[in-house]
């Protein structure tokens, strides 16, 4: 008898993670908060998803990490507690690592390069995520990712004495800290903000959107001028729930997606600068990178590139992103040199 009560527990427990929801509305976790321009954007993509459709298809997002970090995430999604999320690069690797190859730190010059390589490449990672169970949607972006931190980093000496957060789970970052002699605290973005305020990190990785909505900014003081990465993201649904749709309304909601990713993409590029504006007028302090530590970050990060075959991409991959980044180059060489 107790065991048949342990059960019952068991199931109780976990149909209590989150509300029930009405046979048609789906349920899409994120770690973005309530009232960020993510969140915002989300939900003015579900309105028009569900007028598309007549209401057969209604979304309930659950913002801020209210079900848990990106790995807690994915298991309610894999156990049908959850539908889908919309997660950063580090979530989207725990489904497929080899999306980390479109996130490699001091690979991008610019942001028409980014995009020209994600394009290229998207249907191949979709094609991955569909192996594992998994529709991957419209990309997103978090935006350029600088060090944020509560003392003055000016030299390589203060960057060693940092403490700093390392996204728990996250093997390449961590690796990135250990080849710069950083001392990288792992954390869940959830615990950032308590730890900035207790003292147990003192740095932490960001854009300024994010900062700005993850409430980081109320703790840190300076920003380095060294873009170490650009952050990526996307959305996806488990890929029963996707194809339990009909053709038209899979239609309806792919063409809604792309329109709205490409206005999403745009206000987040322009409300990062204006964020950083408004930091500074806060009083955020941003200091320039040495030249020495920007020319270790530059030669530690391309080892990177190589380092992670095999534990987050395939040597395929990497030489996939390579190509199309060099197709590109080659392409704006050519226009130039034609002009």
């Amino acid at each position: 008898m107790s065991r048949t009560f342990a059960v019952i527990a068991t199931v109780v427990a976990l149909a209590a993670t989150v509300p029930l929801a009405h046979a048609d509305e789906r349920r899409i976790a994120t770690l973005a908060p309530e009232g960020s321009l993510w969140m915002k954007q989300m939900e003015k993509g579900a309105a028009k998803v569900k007028q598309a459709t007549d209401g057969r298809i209604t979304t309930k997002y659950y913002g801020g990490g209210s079900q848990g970090d990106e790995k807690d995430v994915i298991r309610k999604i894999r156990l049908e507690q959850l539908d889908g999320a919309a997660l950063t690069s580090v979530g989207l690797a725990i489904i497929y690592p080899g999306i980390r190859a479109l996130q490699l730190p001091h690979f991008f010059a610019d942001l028409d390069e980014l995009d020209y390589v994600r394009k290229k490449t998207w249907p191949y990672f979709q094609k991955k995520f569909r192996e594992e169970g998994f529709e991957l949607l419209a990309p997103g972006d978090v935006g350029w990712i600088h060090l944020f931190s509560t003392k003055k980093i000016a030299t390589k000496k203060d960057l060693e004495n940092a403490k700093l957060w390392v996204w728990q789970g996250d093997p390449l970052a961590s690796k990135l800290t250990d080849s710069l002699g950083i001392n990288g605290v792992p954390l869940t973005v959830p615990e950032v903000l308590p730890a900035l305020t207790s003292g147990r990190i003192d740095a932490c990785f960001g854009s300024p959107l994010a900062a700005v909505a993850l409430q980081w900014h109320t703790k840190v003081r300076y920003m380095t001028s060294l873009r170490v990465v650009y952050g990526i993201g996307g959305m996806v649904l488990r890929k029963d729930v996707w194809e339990s749709a009909s053709d038209e309304d899979i239609e309806a909601q792919t063409k809604i997606g792309k329109k709205l990713m490409k206005q999403t993409l745009k206000r987040v590029r322009k409300d990062n600068g204006r964020a950083l504006k408004a930091l500074e007028r806060e009083g955020l302090t941003v200091v320039q990178t040495p030249d020495d530590v920007i020319a270790e970050f530059e030669e530690q990060a391309e080892k990177m590139w190589d380092a992670g075959v095999g534990s987050a991409y395939t040597q395929a991959e990497l030489d996939m992103v390579k190509k199309y980044r060099k197709e590109y180059r080659d392409k704006q060489a050519k226009s130039a040199k034609a002009e």
